[in-house]
């Protein structure tokens, strides 16, 4: 009788493990969409939609999305006790972070509004070990360190590490710098709130409310005007690709993935996004920016490895 439990709970922690490794790639999935963004927002951008409209469309027509992907799935309801939770992540996890990221763009450029806003890492490993009890390994604040580091070559070698700002003439404000960091917050704020979400309730049926809530809190910054077929196609391929897609990947990753981990492999989206601006835009990354990208890479790689011995640990523990 008792071999038969140990047996089982070989096989379940074998299970468990095997899913931390699913989850680890479809997180990866999540980056390689994110990292379109970037590309098919600037079609938008170049065809007069205002940066805040096409947030706006991308979270209403994403929500549409789940709403619908919900019905057909016959996905649960939200649970009740819940539903405050979700309405907080899309203030807090997605509307806020799309005003903070924009206006760390417009005052201190896209270099340091990327670094600020992948220091969320470092926020969420801070926020799991005390608010959820995570424990972070030696090994997961190495792979931590390195693409902390990375994303800072990537971002200071991209065209605008120039440090001009249109709000101080001393190169960066008091404003890139807050909202900047605000970005990161509040990009944080979206695995740790996330998570017990997605943990307790379909992803499709969260994101549904996430998405409505964020575009309520956008519209009063919405343009109203026509667009072009090429905008529309552009902010459809946001919505369906880089919100859709990507969130329902990344939430279903959170469900088995450790927080502060899955936030280190989502650190890959600014490495990819350089290839992608090279491939549409023909964009070019200097020496550093290669050296800063293959130090993301490694650590991600780091960190996918941790998830896989973490699990191999469990399992001997449990045969042991």
């Amino acid at each position: 009788m008792t071999e038969t439990a140990g047996d089982a709970k070989t096989v379940s922690s074998a299970v468990s493990g095997s899913t931390g490794v699913n989850g680890t790639w479809l997180i990866v999935a999540a980056a390689f969409q994110w990292a379109m963004l970037g590309p098919m927002a600037r079609v938008a951008f170049a065809e007069g939609v205002p940066s805040l409209t096409v947030a706006f469309w991308r979270a209403t027509l994403a929500a549409l999305l789940f709403a619908a992907h919900s019905a057909f799935t016959r996905a649960p309801a939200l649970h009740r006790t819940d539903r405050p939770r979700a309405i907080l992540l899309g203030v807090l996890g997605m509307a806020l972070l799309y005003v903070a990221y924009f206006n760390s763009v417009q005052h201190g450029g896209a270099a340091l509004a990327a670094i600020l806003l992948y220091s969320a890492p470092i926020w969420v490993a801070v926020g799991a070990h005390t608010l959820l009890g995570e424990r972070v390994s030696r090994t997961e604040v190495g792979a931590l360190s390195l693409t902390l580091i990375g994303v800072v070559l990537v971002a200071l070698s991209s065209g605008d590490a120039s440090g001009e700002s249109s709000g101080s003439s001393s190169g960066v404000s008091y404003l890139a710098l807050m909202w900047g960091v605000l970005s990161g917050l509040s990009y944080a704020g979206y695995f740790l709130l996330g998570r017990p979400l997605f943990a307790r309730n379909t992803p499709s049926r969260v994101l549904t409310w996430v998405l409505i809530v964020t575009a309520l809190v956008l519209l009063p910054f919405a343009e109203w005007q026509f667009f072009s077929l090429k905008a529309w196609g552009a902010l459809a391929f946001l919505a369906a690709i880089g919100t859709f897609g990507a969130y329902l990947c990344n939430a279903t990753g959170l469900r088995t993935v450790p927080t502060a981990r899955a936030a280190t492999i989502a650190t890959l989206e600014p490495v990819l996004a350089v290839g992608a601006a090279y491939l549409v835009w023909g964009e070019t990354l200097a020496p550093l920016g290669l050296f800063g990208g293959a130090l993301v890479v490694l650590g991600v790689v780091l960190s996918a490895r941790g998830s896989r011995g973490g699990a191999n640990v469990r399992e001997r523990d449990v045969r042991e």
